[in-house]
């Protein structure tokens, strides 16, 4: 390996330890709370080594938003799509759904955790990120529609109902709302995905209407 390549490699290596670091306190004390210190002390480095990475904390956020809101978008993603549009729907709510409980704090980062991202300099870039992956859902309820179901309603306030639905099963995953059911980690994920079914087999019913 040629010197050049080692050290972007150790670079890179170096980014992803600073991330996971920040995204570790800032879940744990708040993004407030979290100072770079903070974060150069968990990996035993020097402050002055995280701005070498880094511009400031606000930087750590986005870049966290960035990389968690990339992967999502990759998760939601099937290679081999059912042919029909309601089938990709169940399939895209199972695949998010799967993203939450396999990545219940990155998830927490993204839609969870409370955090000034209105005075972040880049917040338009994370709002972006975050606009391509509902911009998933959004064409997938249009071939939805096409094809007969939730007609009645705008195409993004139909989205929204579909996004917020699932939303709300893996915050409450999140936040242990879920263990009054009793059941266990498995059994918790089928719980969910059953439910999602369920809301499925309802928008089924709106064909035509």
């Amino acid at each position: 390996m040629a010197i050049s390549d080692r050290k972007e490699r150790e670079k890179e290596e170096m980014k992803t330890k600073i991330l996971e670091a920040a995204k570790k306190l800032f879940l744990e004390k708040g993004f407030e709370k979290t100072s770079i210190r903070n974060i150069a002390d968990l990996i035993e480095y020097s402050p002055g080594t995280i701005y070498l990475y880094f511009k400031d904390k606000n930087d750590l956020l986005f870049h966290l938003h960035q990389v968690a809101f990339q992967n999502l978008i990759v998760a939601l993603i099937n290679p081999n799509p059912a042919e029909k549009a309601i089938d990709r729907l169940e399939d895209m709510g199972n695949r998010y759904i799967a993203f939450a409980y396999e990545n219940p704090e990155m998830y927490d980062l993204m839609f969870v955790m409370e955090a000034p991202i209105d005075c972040l300099d880049n917040a338009d870039e994370i709002w972006d990120d975050g606009m391509k992956a509902f911009d998933l859902l959004k064409f997938l309820v249009m071939d939805c529609q096409k094809e007969g179901y939730l007609g009645e309603h705008e195409l993004e306030d139909a989205s929204l109902m579909v996004w917020s639905f699932v939303h709300g099963l893996v915050t409450l995953k999140c936040r242990k709302r879920l263990q009054m059911f009793g059941d266990d980690e498995e059994g918790t994920l089928e719980r969910m995905m059953k439910s999602y079914r369920v809301f499925v087999d309802t928008i089924k019913g709106t064909k035509g209407k």
